[in-house]
């Protein structure tokens, strides 16, 4: 993306960042947004890649308040256990590709696999019960 002109004013925008806060069910957090900015009037535009900034913080926010685990517990359990992302996504839930979103902050882990990662960090031998039930899919 070229420098754009602002949309209120017409004055050329400058990349930057800016201190933003996000609110989640009165919970908030403060984190630094990148964009494209205009001095006179105070207008901002945003691109995908900065968009995924606020999103990040929006999904730490949520995860904190709702008892869900953050991206690096979540790899931090995986790691433990000994499991690929990939074969996590199989044996606990999601997806071959969902532990790659979860341990990267792009997607907010579901209260059900927290749940499962909790009890799997508290108690690994629970894998062989899930490995022996994908052994029992595949079979059947």
């Amino acid at each position: 993306m070229g420098n754009p002109t602002c949309p209120e004013t017409g004055q050329p925008m400058v990349r930057g960042v800016r201190p933003m806060t996000i609110t989640y069910k009165d919970h908030s957090a403060a984190f630094e947004m990148p964009g494209w900015y205009c001095e006179a009037s105070g207008e901002s535009i945003h691109t995908g890649e900065d968009m995924k900034v606020s999103d990040h913080t929006l999904n730490r926010l949520k995860a904190k308040v709702e008892g869900l685990l953050l991206p690096e517990d979540v790899r931090r359990i995986r790691k433990r256990l000994g499991l690929t992302q990939k074969a996590a996504g199989q044996l606990i839930g999601g997806g071959v590709n969902a532990f790659q979103k979860y341990e990267s902050g792009e997607v907010l882990v579901s209260h059900a696999i927290t749940s499962a990662l909790i009890l799997l960090d508290r108690d690994p031998a629970g894998l062989t019960v899930l490995k022996q039930r994908l052994t029992d899919r595949r079979v059947a």
